[in-house]
């Protein structure tokens, strides 16, 4: 008969060791830290070795209990997994998550459309600039904007990292904005999360990383501020061509030298969890998310 340790102790010591403190497992448990602190105990009593090495104020996990946990953690991972995967079979919703310029720029007007087209599927939609939890956030998949490395994520390129120049049509026509070197008298909008300005203008307008430091420009930490600014006159703007393409369309942007695309290192891609089988519902989503993404590439003319 196979001998089984305390399984309630098992999710205890799990979240104890990732977060390093009995407190925030207990909140997240949403148990007391004594009853983390007991079920820990149980289970070393059980094994016959300290996991922890305990202070006044943290918890520190032992050699036994880093052992442990690296043993055991792919085994609950597959638990964990192959439950929620039962428990979510029949259901028709799909919780998504992207950043939020992807969100404001792309995905938003395009919702409508899937929805309309699958009426039955319930979208729960949510958007974050860091790596997206799965887990915790209770997530199906994402799109995540990075460089597609991840050994723990399946990630499909959805479209390549590029930075292009663009503008209102009347900031171009009132300052003559007719070559690269010209934009030494615009004022840049530099979006400080993709620093692409200097690596831009040293490529295609022989301006050096010093002279760009010079230039008049103006510094916003949100991507989709930074195409508002620019659609409202304000300056020009170095931005993924994704997210300027309903801007592009509308009118409201025009893109300069587009012939002159700087290929970045990061792009954006969809992601979920290695080894998690998709229901069909989310498999349903993704192929949709890849058709889109397709589409727009094939119908790009810069």
């Amino acid at each position: 008969m196979v001998s089984y340790p305390p399984l309630k102790s098992l999710p205890a010591f799990e979240a104890a060791l990732r977060l390093n403190s009995f407190s925030l497992a207990a909140e997240e448990l949403n148990v007391t830290p004594g009853a983390v602190g007991q079920q820990i105990r149980k289970l070393e009593e059980w094994l016959g070795v300290d996991l922890f090495t305990r202070s006044t104020r943290q918890v520190y996990p032992t050699a036994d209990g880093l052992a442990y946990a690296a043993r055991i953690g792919p085994a609950l991972q597959q638990i964990a997994d192959a439950s929620g995967y039962l428990r979510r079979r029949n259901d028709t919703s799909v919780h998504f998550a992207m950043p939020p310029s992807f969100a404001a720029k792309w995905f938003s007007p395009r919702m409508a459309k899937f929805l309309i087209m699958h009426p039955t599927t319930a979208l729960h939609v949510g958007s974050t600039e860091e790596k997206p939890n799965f887990e915790h956030d209770g997530l199906d998949i994402a799109v995540r904007y990075f460089n597609g490395n991840d050994d723990g994520l399946e990630a499909v390129l959805l479209y390549r990292g590029q930075a292009a120049v663009f503008c209102a049509p009347s900031y171009r026509d009132q300052l003559g904005l007719k070559t690269p070197p010209d934009l030494v008298r615009a004022t840049l909008i530099n979006d400080t999360k993709h620093h692409w300005w200097a690596d831009w203008l040293a490529t295609y307008a022989g301006v050096t990383r010093e002279e760009t430091q010079t230039l008049k420009h103006i510094d916003i930490d949100q991507t989709a501020m930074v195409i508002e600014a620019a659609i409202h006159n304000q300056g020009v703007v170095i931005a993924n061509p994704l997210l300027a393409e309903e801007d592009l369309n509308e009118g409201k942007l025009v893109h300069l030298f587009p012939e002159h695309v700087l290929t970045v290192p990061l792009g954006y891609y969809l992601v979920h969890p290695k080894n998690r089988e998709l229901r069909s519902q989310v498999r349903l989503f993704r192929d949709w998310l890849l058709d889109e993404a397709r589409d727009l590439v094939e119908r790009q003319v810069f």
